[in-house]
């Protein structure tokens, strides 16, 4: 599971936009990328991300 202080500290890497964890997935609150967690690490690259 991901620190709630790290994500509080985590933007969107595509439009800075704050984030929020979703089934395994942090999700951008502003353009709607997905973002894969693996192994409780997120994975904050634009080519990992889901539109």
């Amino acid at each position: 599971m991901i620190d709630k202080e790290l994500l509080e500290i985590l933007a969107c890497p595509a439009c800075k936009g704050d984030v929020e964890l979703k089934t395994e997935k942090i999700v951008c609150k502003n353009c709607g990328k997905k973002y894969p967690v693996k192994d409780g690490i997120p994975i904050m690259l634009i080519e990992e991300a889901e539109s």
